[in-house]
């Protein structure tokens, strides 16, 4: 992870480095930076960000976290107006220390320059504040080399999963709805129900290893196809070998194939890509897109079993361990069983009622 590669020696360094932990550069915002131990081989342990000002109950989610992960020391990193920053500063230093939890450093950061609440030196820490820029740091150079980007804002990176509009939409509505006919139109036609869900799985399993191969190679799905792997993925069985396959691959090239699929399918069917897209987000450090990714998964449909999940592990700050694929490929397919007709009720309960023939007259 771009987090245990990081040499972070400076408060330059870190202001460099959160944009690309949280996915964006915040704004009006308390970021803390946990590692473990001290010196130069500290890893990261996890980053957590929130809005100001502070909400009520903010230690009682933060505070269990950093003891569960044994955090004795953070770094807090505030963004915005010193009337602002500043009480919010001085209310989670109080607190952390009644914990036990020490304060390596605080920042305030507004418009390219920054201030340390712990530095009283005038000549490292001047009035002014201290001037840096991302853009030019070493460290936005190695986080781009390690996949990570960082967004200009929260509704930046919200956009990143917002549904396609226009042409794109317009194109995808007509590939869902081909794709949608000629599904029912086999169905229909399958002489045996068992046999045509089979078949059915085994095509959807390819499709997702086809599509994660394209990905890797820059590649897109049309249209067509990407309608096709929508109905697919609908299927808790194929689903769940794209959920296998994050473990196999490099997490950046999953969220890509994801992130395009939450934006360009049609919403009935955008639960399974979303999530998909969260446990490839959470399992490269993005926790703010996979938190992004399970919203527009629980805006459609909230009673999504795996983006509940996904929604709880995240509120909790859990490690990205815990969204590691539950099981192989052979335990899967030997806890399943045969593929059974039963596996396609969640794909047609997604169907729209087919249009009633039309009368002449």
């Amino acid at each position: 992870m771009f987090g245990e590669r990081m040499v972070l020696g400076s408060p330059a360094d870190v202001l460099a480095a959160i944009p690309y932990l949280v996915g964006f550069h915040p704004e009006e915002s308390l970021v803390l930076v946990a590692m473990d131990g001290c010196g130069p081989g500290r890893r990261l342990v996890l980053t957590v960000r929130t809005d100001l000002p502070l909400q009520d109950g903010w230690d009682r989610r933060l505070l269990p976290v950093l003891e569960r992960e044994g955090v004795e020391h953070v770094i807090l990193a505030g963004y915005g107006p010193e009337a602002l920053v500043t009480p919010a500063t001085h209310t989670v230093i109080r607190r952390l220390g009644e914990a036990g939890v020490g304060v390596r450093e605080a920042l305030r950061a507004q418009d390219g320059r920054y201030w340390s609440y712990m530095c009283r030196s005038a000549s490292c820490c001047p009035p002014e504040g201290s001037a840096y820029d991302v853009a030019s740091s070493r460290v936005a150079a190695q986080a781009t080399v390690a996949g990570l980007v960082a967004l200009p804002d929260r509704a930046a990176l919200a956009r990143t999963v917002a549904p396609a509009e226009g042409l794109t939409r317009a194109s995808m509505r007509e590939a869902t709805a081909r794709e949608i006919a000629a599904f029912r139109t086999a169905l229909a036609e399958a002489a045996d129900p068992a046999d045509f869900t089979a078949a059915f799985v085994a095509e959807g399993l390819a499709a997702v290893r086809d599509a994660i191969a394209r990905a890797e190679a820059g590649d897109r799905l049309a249209d067509d196809e990407a309608a096709r792997l929508g109905l697919h993925l609908a299927v808790m069985r194929v689903r769940d070998e794209a959920w296998l396959l994050t473990d196999a691959a490099e997490h950046a090239t999953h969220a890509t194939l994801w992130s395009d699929l939450t934006h360009r399918l049609e919403a009935p069917f955008v639960p399974p890509a979303a999530s998909l897209l969260a446990i490839a987000s959470w399992q490269r450090g993005a926790c703010t897109l996979a938190a992004t990714a399970v919203d527009r998964a629980l805006s459609i449909n909230p009673r999504y079993m795996l983006a509940r999940l996904l929604m709880h592990g995240l509120q909790a700050c859990l490690p990205p361990a815990v969204v590691t694929a539950p099981m192989t490929t052979t335990a899967l397919n030997a806890t399943m069983g045969s593929p059974h007709p039963t596996w396609l009720t969640p794909l047609l309960s997604l169907l729209p009622p087919p249009e009633a023939p039309r009368l002449a007259g």
